[in-house]
């Protein structure tokens, strides 16, 4: 079971790492990560993981989708502290996007605090927290 949670692990990284348009893809770059698997093997977790396509046509983690499309229409700050990343929203809103954001499996992201219009993300390091922050204020419209 470890061996299938660690690819579906990796598939996640690629995904939100590079573009990637077809299993054929995938597949060839979690080979090259060493992961022994087929194009069968990775479609069904595709399929598990309810892969959608993004509007460029790439795969996309639909918590991911759902994130860019709040983020866009309800954030309007991304800042670091340290460890930690902390995003302005529209009022009423930072619950919504802190449940989402906890939901995504974010690697380093320990967990999130939200209020009314302010999250609060704890994050495993300052490092990690400087590249959320980059990649959350790539979603502000």
């Amino acid at each position: 079971m470890a061996k299938r949670e660690d690819r579906k692990t990796a598939i996640r990284a690629l995904v939100r790492s590079e573009d990637i348009r077809t299993q054929k893809d995938l597949v060839l770059r979690l080979q090259q990560k060493g992961f022994d698997c087929t194009q069968a093997t990775v479609s069904r977790d595709i399929a598990e993981m309810g892969f959608v396509k993004s509007e460029r046509g790439y795969y996309a983690l639909p918590e991911d989708m759902a994130l860019k499309r709040l983020m866009g229409d309800h954030a309007l700050a991304v800042d670091v502290a340290c460890n930690m990343v902390v995003l302005k929203t529209r009022g009423g809103s930072a619950p919504l996007i802190g449940e989402v954001l906890d939901n995504a499996d974010i690697e380093g992201l320990a967990g999130t605090i939200a209020g009314d219009n302010t999250i609060m993300m704890a994050v495993k390091s300052e490092e990690r927290a400087e590249e959320i922050a980059e990649h959350l204020a790539a979603m502000l419209k």
